[in-house]
């Protein structure tokens, strides 16, 4: 069984990270998240389940605005070509559905299949706002806090830069 909202919230309060978690409508896509950005402080995430044509899986974590160059991406990464992982993949990997897709679902990858990749603009920012494993709810972290929460499940996540054809290895 995935981890819940509530097992999350479990789990950051056991780490000792504080956290603030406004609620909303359901939200799946950046687009449709644009007003809670102008409402919300700190930077705000997309997420990419990816797949590549090896099977190695990847979460890639970026700012709302990146434009993230899959092609460029794959090479910074030694990975194969990219394709977006299929929803059954997404529910057996991260135990989240589509729309909900967040750092914090590195939770439920207890086997570490998934490479977390973040936006080296995004880690910029002192504060990252994610969904909490549900697009109905966005939850601001520190930084440092999320950091520190995704090596606490077992992964070490990657910070490189991934604007564009601008990509390089970090």
């Amino acid at each position: 069984m995935p981890a819940s909202r509530q097992d999350l919230f479990a789990r950051l309060a056991e780490l000792g990270i504080r956290t603030t978690t406004v609620e909303h409508e359901p939200v799946f896509t950046v687009a449709e998240s644009s007003r809670l950005e102008r409402e919300l402080p700190g930077a705000h995430t997309k997420n990419l389940f990816l797949k590549d044509e090896d099977g190695s899986l990847f979460l890639v974590v970026a700012m709302a605005s990146t434009r993230v160059d899959l092609k460029a991406l794959a090479r910074t990464l030694g990975a194969g070509r990219f394709s977006f992982g299929k929803p059954e993949l997404l529910l057996d990997a991260l135990g989240v559905p589509p729309g909900s897709v967040t750092a914090f679902a590195v939770i439920n990858d207890t086997r570490q299949r998934v490479h977390l990749v973040f936006d080296a603009e995004l880690m910029q920012h002192e504060t990252i706002n994610c969904h909490p494993l549900e697009n109905a709810a966005t939850t601001n972290i520190a930084r440092d806090d999320l950091l520190r929460f995704i090596r606490a499940c077992g992964h070490e996540p990657r910070i490189t830069v991934l604007g564009g054809a601008m990509a390089n290895g970090s």
